[in-house]
Order: structure tokens, then sequence, then C-alpha cells
């Protein structure tokens, strides 16, 4: 395979592009709690400038993250996406935390890792910070969990962390990196 090939593999059709831009659009208007300040022709106008982002966010509406702007960042002028679903998106669920995990696990093994499909998809894992972040713009994962980047000191013995929205309060928890659940996904973020 080329990596002309593997370019035109992330190019959307006209018809995927025009779906996503609607969705994208209607999310935002709809959702103007999370982004109070911006307007959606600038948001448009930097999508368009940069198009090989649209297929992550693509990916990220596929697999159910419902992506939604949250910030401009005033450093970078990059607008934030991240996965707003209600729930952890459910086409990223059962997987457990990174590729070195997945390796060590001999029986069962689920089929994918978090850190890994983000590599894929072009996004990164949310840390505990932008989880909690996140949670400010309201309840999310009542009943699932997502996983978020563990410091190495904690990977490095075999654990991971991952937070959810239980009794009107986040918490982070840990598991072995190798666990993975129906109810546990992660959340990605994008920035454009």
């Amino acid at each position: 395979m080329t990596m002309n090939s593997i370019e035109n593999e992330k190019d959307l059709s006209p018809e995927q592009r025009d779906e996503l831009f609607k969705a994208l659009k209607t999310r935002f208007e709809k959702n103007m709690s999370r982004h109070s300040d911006l307007e959606w022709a600038n948001v448009e106008a930097k999508l368009e400038a940069n198009p090989d982002k649209l297929w992550s966010l693509h990916e990220m509406e596929k697999t159910g993250g419902e992506p939604d702007v949250v910030e401009l960042d005033s450093e970078t002028s990059e607008y934030i996406f991240i996965d707003c679903s209600p729930e952890s998106p459910k086409g990223r669920r059962s997987v457990c935390y990174d590729q070195a995990a997945l390796d060590a696990r001999k029986e069962n093994k689920p089929k994918h890792s978090a850190v890994q499909m983000c590599i894929e998809m072009g996004i990164e894992l949310l840390d505990e910070t932008q989880y909690r972040e996140l949670q400010q713009l309201g309840n999310f994962d009542l009943k699932t969990s997502s996983w978020v980047v563990t410091p190495e000191h904690i990977r490095q013995r075999g654990g991971a962390i991952f937070c959810d929205r239980r009794y009107d309060t986040v918490f982070m928890y840990h598991n072995g990196a190798e666990s993975y659940y129906a109810a546990r996904g992660f959340r990605g973020l994008l920035r454009v």
C-alpha cells in the first residue's frame, strides 16, 4: 500500500463531508452553552482551511462520540473538539487501555485499545483535567466510564485510570490496563 493510497483512504466523499458539516453545525447550534462566545461561521472556516482534520472528526462521529466545539485556545487559535456523547462512545467501548496491555493479555483479548484507537483516529485521549472540564459542560458518563491518560508511574506498574460521573460527582479510579468492560470506552479531543 502506497502513502497516496493511505491518504486517499482518509479523504471523505462529498456526501460524507456534507453530512459531517450538517451534524457538527446542528450540534453546535443546539448546545450553545458549551461555546456561547463562539460563532459557527468561524469554526466552519477553520474546518475548511484544515480538511485533513475532517477525517478525524468523521471517525469521532462515526464511532458515536458526538464531537462538539468546547473552546477556542487563545494561545494557538485552535478550536477544541471533544466527544460530547452522553455516555462513552458506543463504537469505542470494550477496549483495554493501550497496545502493551492488549499484547500482554493471553486470553479473551478485546479487539482494540483506547490509546491505539486514538492514534489511528488522529485524536488525543482526554486526560483527567480535560475530563473534569468536560463535566462542567454537562453530565456525562452516568452509566459508562472512560479511560483517561494515565501517568507513567501508574502505567509502569500495570495500572490505568478511568473516570465517570456518579452521585453528581466526578470520580477517578484505577484498574489493570489490560481490563475491558462493555460500559468502558474513551473520549477524545481534536485540535483544529
